[in-house]
C-alpha cells in the first residue's frame, strides 16, 4: 500500500447515489485510494446510516428514492458536523443554491470526473485539518460584546443564547472574527474554507454570509455586523455585537 492510501485509510465516506453502475465505480475508485467506503442506496438508509456512523464525509447525490438529498442534508445537519458534497443531474444554480443553503459543503455537476471528485473530497478533508491544527495552536474563544465563539466545542452565543450554526457556518464565522476589522476578498474565502480557488462564479461565500446574518440577527438589508465592502469583499465589524 502506498503511502497515500495508508494515510487516507481510517477516513470514511459514505457515498450516497441509487445509480448502481456510477455507485460501483465511485466506491471503486475511493477505495482505490485508500478510503472506506459504505454504498447507501435509498435516502431513508442514507439518514440512518448518517446518524448512526457519523461518516468523516458524505457524498450525496440529489435525485434518490424515498428522499431527495436536499431531504437528508435537512435532516441530518443538525447532528452531523462533517463534510457534504452534493452531486447532482442538473446544471440549473437554483439546485446548488438550495443545497448550500441547507448545509451542503460544496457541489459538484455529473457526469463526474473521478480526479475532480477525489480533489474535491481532498480540499474538504484539508480544510478540516487546517481547522483543527488552528484549534490546537491558537486561542480557541472569539468575544466580541455579547457574542461568544468557542472554537473547543464549535459554539456561538449570543447575550448567553445559543446560535446553532452548521460546521459550514460556524468555519465562515470564525474566519471572519479571527480577522475583525480587516476586509476578506472572495478569494481569500474560498481558499480558507473550500480549499480551492475562487473562479469567479462561486456563491457558496455569499450565501453563507447571507445565512451568517440572518442567525446572527444582523440587517440583512443594512448590515451592519458582517459588512459588505463593495467591489472588496466582507468585513466582520468587532464592535457591533
Amino acid at each position: 500500500m502506498n503511502e497515500d492510501k495508508c494515510r487516507h485509510i481510517c477516513r470514511h465516506i459514505l457515498v450516497v447515489e441509487d445509480d448502481r453502475s456510477l455507485a460501483e465505480w465511485v466506491c471503486e475508485y475511493l477505495i482505490d485510494h485508500g478510503f472506506m467506503v459504505t454504498l447507501a442506496t435509498r435516502g431513508d438508509e442514507a439518514i440512518h446510516l448518517i446518524h448512526a456512523d457519523q461518516p468523516d464525509l458524505v457524498i450525496l447525490d440529489v435525485m434518490l428514492p424515498v428522499n431527495n438529498g436536499f431531504d437528508i442534508c435537512k435532516a441530518v445537519r443538525p447532528t452531523y458536523a462533517g463534510p457534504i458534497l452534493m452531486l447532482t443531474a442538473c446544471s440549473e444554480e437554483t439546485d446548488e443554491v438550495l443545497g448550500l443553503e441547507l448545509g451542503a459543503d460544496d457541489f459538484l455537476t455529473k457526469p463526474v470526473r473521478p480526479r475532480i471528485l477525489l480533489a474535491r473530497v481532498m480540499a474538504l478533508f484539508r480544510r478540516e485539518e487546517v481547522c483543527r491544527n488552528d484549534n490546537q495552536a491558537g486561542d480557541n474563544v472569539l468575544e466580541f460584546g455579547a457574542l461568544t465563539i468557542n472554537r473547543n466545542s464549535q459554539t456561538t452565543s449570543i447575550d448567553q443564547q445559543t446560535v446553532p450554526l452548521s460546521s459550514n457556518e460556524f468555519d465562515m464565522l470564525w474566519f471572519l472574527a479571527s480577522n475583525a476589522g480587516t476586509i476578506l476578498d472572495r478569494d481569500a474565502m474560498v481558499r480558507q474554507l473550500r480549499g480551492i480557488e475562487y473562479d469567479g462564479f462561486d456563491r457558496s461565500i455569499d450565501i453563507g454570509i447571507s445565512r451568517l446574518r440572518r442567525k446572527l440577527h444582523d440587517n440583512t438589508q443594512h448590515p451592519y455586523r458582517i459588512k459588505t465592502i463593495r467591489g472588496k469583499g466582507y468585513l466582520f465589524a468587532p464592535d457591533a455585537w
